[in-house]
């Protein structure tokens, strides 16, 4: 059996042993790296394990052992037949049997050996594994990312939002685009309360305080994002963030967020990274299409897979002219296939004027809405044979 491997450790150099190690051994490879060992760990493991249910987790103990106990425990609860391997510099008899206790299936002393390694991944390769993640019941987080301004990744995530509520999921709506916090104003919305509030009560969080305070909108989903105010960055940082995903996906089923465009911002890298999908929102203007390239690049290296990332184009032509590529050229350019495309429609302008999402209306938006509903079909995995023509 193929061996591939999910490895947690904020060390980039235990990272790239595990790597090295890996190339000595046939038909193996790492398929994600985690750089954080936290208690929101688990997420990015189930999310991944989704994809490929065959994997084992490597988690790295050396920073916090305290810490990784902790969060080899939660993951072996979420996911009980998981093959999970923790590693230490201290290999004395205490140590090894917290990481047994913890659920760890195998122990790798540090600094890795060549052999040791080898051997360890002969009893993985050994070992039956059927992990299935069927019986968890976390939520879906869809982010939406803009690859520049004005491509239209704001009305995508709204509409996306509405799709989802009207088909009677329990949603939230988080804006993180701190700049322009277009959220609010595309539904019509003038929140009391904001992210800077849930900072300041992240440790009394639940769901009744929460729904409590944050703003609902008409067709059902929740929605909270930064103040009006420019003057207020606030206080919300990438690790509240976590601890803040980490709620809403254990009580909604779907967490969609406006990313923005601002990648560099550790909050919304923080979102990219707990996603199931990140929908890179492109237009077929080269600008746009440059910086797409530039966004890939960096997320691949800073641990993406194309698996998690998807192209979605926004006003989609088929007949594109001088100054915007044809979907070949953008599929070509960007070394991977668009999800979806989006046409250009006067709907979204006007729902956007009337500061409702388009989908409220389907009699009025027609045949987007209809495209529309099947991008979100097709995004979600609910008809994946779903394929629009203007696609």
């Amino acid at each position: 059996m193929p061996i591939s491997l999910l490895v947690a450790s904020s060390d980039d150099h235990f990272r790239e042993m595990v790597r090295e190690n890996l190339l000595n051994i046939q038909n193996s490879k790492v398929l994600s790296e985690y750089p954080e060992v936290s208690s929101t760990l688990y997420i990015r493991v189930l999310q991944d394990l989704e994809r490929h249910p065959e994997a084992a987790l490597v988690v790295d103990m050396s920073y916090d052992a305290g810490v990784a106990l902790a969060a080899m425990q939660k993951v072996k609860q979420a996911v009980p037949e998981l093959y999970l391997i923790a590693s230490n510099f201290q290999a004395d008899g205490e140590t090894v049997l917290s990481c047994l206790r913890a659920g760890a299936s195998d122990f790798l002393t540090q600094p890795l050996k060549r052999i040791e390694f080898r051997d360890a991944m002969q009893r993985l390769e050994s070992t039956p594994r059927k992990v299935s993640t069927a019986g968890s019941r976390l939520g879906k987080i869809y982010t939406f990312l803009g690859a520049k301004g004005g491509v239209g990744a704001t009305t995508l995530a709204v509409n996306f939002a509405g799709v989802l509520a009207q088909r009677k999921q329990h949603v939230v709506m988080l804006d993180l685009d701190w700049t322009a916090n277009d959220v609010a104003l595309q539904i019509g919305a003038a929140p009391q309360y904001t992210l800077m509030e849930v900072g300041e009560n992240l440790g009394r969080m639940d769901q009744a305080l929460f729904e409590g305070f944050v703003t609902r909108d008409p067709l059902g989903f929740y929605l909270v994002g930064p103040p009006d105010s420019l003057e207020q960055r606030g206080y919300f940082t990438e690790p509240m963030f976590r601890e803040f995903s980490t709620f809403l996906v254990e009580k909604y089923q779907s967490i969609v967020i406006d990313a923005g465009r601002n990648i560099n911002d550790d909050v919304v890298l923080g979102a990219l990274q707990a996603s199931n999908t990140v929908f890179l929102v492109v237009t077929q203007e080269y600008p746009a299409i440059r910086n797409a390239q530039r966004y890939l690049s960096f997320l691949m290296r800073a641990g993406f897979t194309q698996d998690q990332i998807k192209i979605v184009i926004n006003r989609y032509t088929k007949k594109p002219d001088s100054l915007h590529a044809s979907l070949e050229q953008v599929q070509q350019t960007l070394g991977q296939p668009a999800l979806y495309g989006i046409p250009n429609s006067p709907v979204f302008l006007a729902s956007l004027n009337k500061a409702r999402p388009m989908v409220q209306d389907r009699e009025a938006a027609g045949e987007l809405d209809r495209i529309f509903r099947s991008f979100v079909d097709k995004a979600t995995g609910v008809k994946k044979e779903a394929v629009p023509k203007s696609a």
